[in-house]
């Protein structure tokens, strides 16, 4: 290869090993400066981008990035890699520091020892191309970092498995919350998301003029009379029912409030999602009845209505790093709640108000664009909602729901819609080995 290297800074300011090595470069070739945009970028086949690393706290100044400007008009021609991470880019939250403008967007990046969380996160997936791990022979133990999210991986596998040798009521029996006549399709895929799952039973609870459509429309779903938080109290006198769903299709009304409290008084297995949210949004009484056995499943904008002051801070502009992340604010969410928040994205992240966190990646191979369609999310609270019935802990349903969500966009592929998440699901539990 013929090799151009560039240096940005003082080369009189280098520290030894760097000079050394500056040295040693200069008795071959030429070293030339980054602020030299003539002698840089021009047939350029491959750019390597290892100006700023994973430490990086402050944003790009006006040379650094007239160089990458000047560099990214080559492309198409020039392929991109970076070392660790884009320049730029925080290794912590996945943001541009101090400008929205960053040195390229990579074809590459190559991390050593473990990726990053700024890699999964916000624009970190979009910015850095194909990712890489390269092992540089660092301890194992030393990938874990209280605070940095882990990347999800599928960690109950063997919970997932039936035994023979119990019955339908020891997988626990889910009762979802329907809307009123007409809106009742977003439960439904709940309810089909809960029982493909396994929970042992599932019903849908409905206002009074909407079991007959209802009905026409479910087989193994079971059908109970609830109108309003009175009949909800009646219903839970049953205490086989573990695990409630609120929120899809209820819509936003006096009533949904009352059967939120009514579901949240009851202190069982709860997942608040959709219209719920809504509800519970602003309603210090509502906010302050969530209790350590609660999931709240927000996407951006529910997320924003609920916690308004952290969404802000979320979307304030990342003059220094580590900037405040996607991580940080469900962190500070869950805490505040007192429950486990899953804050919906391509960029899924679920924390506990201990601070445990785990980012659901659905990036680079694990790319599901697919799931932007309408009604995956009231699928994915029903898959949690089910694992809540039979007996999963709040963070392991939220991780374990949100990993299997993924797997069947994956395995269903394009034209994927909400109807097919559960349907495709027992063939993803066969390929784990469930």
């Amino acid at each position: 290869w013929e090799v151009e290297v560039f240096l940005y800074g003082d080369e009189g300011k280098l520290p030894v090993d760097a000079r050394v090595c500056c040295e040693r470069w200069k008795g071959v070739g030429e070293v030339v400066s980054v602020g030299d945009k003539h002698r840089s970028g021009n047939d350029v086949d491959l750019f390597v981008d290892a100006l700023f690393g994973t430490g990086l706290t402050r944003g790009l100044d006006a040379v650094v990035l007239a160089f990458g400007e000047h560099l990214f008009s080559t492309r198409g021609k020039t392929f991109f890699v970076a070392v660790d991470i884009l320049s730029g880019l925080c290794a912590d939250s996945g943001r541009a520091l101090g400008s929205s403008n960053l040195v390229a967007i990579n074809d590459l990046t190559v991390t050593f020892h473990r990726k990053k969380q700024g890699h999964y996160i916000a624009d970190g997936p979009s910015q850095s191309g194909e990712l890489r791990q390269v092992d540089i022979g660092l301890e194992e133990g030393l990938r874990d970092h209280p605070n940095r999210g882990a990347i999800l991986t599928l960690a109950y596998r063997s919970r997932l498995q039936k035994s023979n040798a119990k019955h339908k009521f020891s997988h626990g029996h889910a009762l979802i919350l329907s809307g009123p006549s007409g809106h009742g399709g977003a439960a439904r895929l709940a309810a089909r998301g809960a029982l493909r799952i396994g929970a042992g039973l599932v019903t849908l609870a409905v206002a009074p003029e909407a079991l007959v459509e209802n009905a026409a429309q479910v087989t193994a779903i079971m059908l109970k009379q609830v109108g309003d938080a009175g009949a909800l109290v009646e219903v839970l006198k049953d205490d086989r029912i573990n695990a409630l769903c609120l929120g899809p299709g209820m819509g936003v009304s006096d009533n949904t409030r009352e059967l939120v409290f009514a579901a949240l008084a009851a202190k069982r297995a709860t997942v608040l999602d959709a219209d719920a949210l809504t509800a519970l949004a602003g309603d210090a009484g509502l906010f302050g009845l969530l209790h350590d056995n609660c999931i709240l499943t927000p996407h951006a904008g529910e997320f924003a209505r609920v916690f308004p002051d952290i969404a802000a801070k979320l979307e304030a502009p990342a003059t220094s790093g580590p900037a405040y992340s996607k991580v940080d604010a469900t962190r500070e969410a869950a805490k505040r709640a007192g429950c486990v928040v899953l804050f919906k994205g391509a960029d899924t992240v679920i924390a506990g108000p201990d601070g445990r966190c785990a980012i659901n990646s659905a990036h680079y191979e694990r790319s599901a664009p697919w799931l932007a369609t309408a009604g995956s999310g009231d699928v994915l609270a029903g898959f949690i909602t089910g694992l809540l019935a039979r007996g999963f802990g709040v963070m392991q349903a939220a991780e374990t729901a949100a990993r299997l969500h993924v797997e069947c966009a994956l395995k269903f592929g394009p034209g994927l819609i909400a109807e097919d998440l559960p349907e495709v699901l027992p063939g993803v539990l066969k390929d784990l080995g469930v």
